[in-house]
């Protein structure tokens, strides 16, 4: 793997990733990743890109190029567990758009700024170069559509504010749905909700009424219920604060229940030149009709089958945690329905 100074490579040629930033050098380490190998795995991460050949950038050598190379980028936010992988991979299409699934680059930036190691306008800074650097320009694109992790989430109102010209949907699952995922998928996802959890009170974005002690007396649904209900009013306050123009949102019942319809909007407010006709083709398409992760086919029968498992399985600690999450938001404000619906 090299390192330098400047790049060997054309910055103008996407292929090559943003993937990761180092704050003890100032370097980004880019990626040979090919367009086609980005439909090859569910996230820009170290297991899909890792042995990809490499370069590490001195980050003063990128930030002017960048700017000049960036184009349209476009966002879709989500709270976990509701097909976000499923419309970034129907965007991404030739004519459309290019999608950034999850890129680790971004996850750096949100380890910096939870461990204090950048404030304010420093990780403004860091942040508008890592954008620049992944949202070059693709050809035959219109613009790129990144969906980075939940756990960026915190980082929205900057990002928003970065990219003012920029249009996002914050994207969730219903909370019965979030509670299925999680009982669904078992111990190792258990654990996530927990890190996902600890993240969101190091940023202070848990407003509940809870004293810290109080988590440690939860099960692992509540703890679930309590990172969702955390994201769910973070959301409702970025949708006020940006409004309909620049933000929608979307429950995961409509994507999968009215696909082409979710996807011919989402079209409308990214600005691409998608009309009913192509958004039906994307709909009947591989991203909708095989699963995020495995790649295999999978339908709407194979999904409500999995729900169904999951309700005979874990129902009754579903049916408990969900009054008690409904309890939690009332006493909290929290309004289950989001505001500027994408599509009513």
């Amino acid at each position: 793997m090299m390192a330098a100074g400047t790049p060997s490579f054309d910055l103008a040629d996407s292929t090559w990733l943003a993937h990761r930033y180092d704050r003890s050098s100032d370097r980004f380490l880019f990626r040979h990743v090919p367009q086609q190998l980005h439909s090859q795995g569910p996230f820009l991460t170290d297991e899909l890109v890792g042995d990809r050949p490499g370069e590490w950038i001195e980050r003063s050598a990128l930030a002017e190029p960048a700017r000049h190379l960036s184009g349209p980028v476009h966002f879709i936010f989500h709270s976990a567990f509701c097909g976000s992988t499923l419309l970034a991979r129907g965007l991404d299409r030739p004519g459309l758009a290019m999608s950034l699934s999850e890129p680790v680059l971004l996850n750096d930036i949100v380890g910096i700024r939870r461990r204090a190691e950048m404030r304010g306008a420093d990780i403004a800074r860091l942040a508008d170069d890592a954008l620049h650097l992944l949202g070059r320009r693709w050809p035959d694109t219109h613009a790129v559509a990144i969906k980075p992790s939940n756990i960026v989430n915190g980082l929205i109102p900057a990002i928003m504010a970065l990219r003012p010209e920029s249009r996002a949907v914050l994207l969730h699952a219903p909370l019965r749905q979030f509670l299925s995922s999680v009982a669904r998928k078992g111990l190792w996802c258990r654990l996530w909700v927990r890190e996902l959890l600890e993240g969101l009170l190091r940023e202070g974005a848990v407003q509940l009424g809870f004293e810290d002690r109080d988590y440690f007396r939860l099960t692992d649904l509540q703890v679930a219920a309590v990172g969702w209900l955390a994201q769910h009013a973070m959301f409702h306050r970025f949708a006020g604060q940006f409004g309909p123009a620049q933000m929608a949102t979307l429950n995961s019942d409509l994507l999968t229940g009215r696909t082409a319809e979710v996807v011919e909007a989402t079209g409308r407010l990214f600005a691409l030149p998608m009309g009913a006709q192509v958004a039906a083709e994307v709909a009947d398409g591989p991203a909708f009709t095989r699963h995020s992760k495995s790649g295999q086919r999978f339908s709407a029968a194979d999904r409500a089958a999995e729900r169904q498992a999951a309700e005979a399985a874990h129902g009754d600690e579903i049916d408990k945690v969900e009054h008690w999450a409904h309890a939690v938001a009332d006493r909290a404000g929290i309004a289950m329905t989001l505001p500027h619906a994408l599509v009513s």
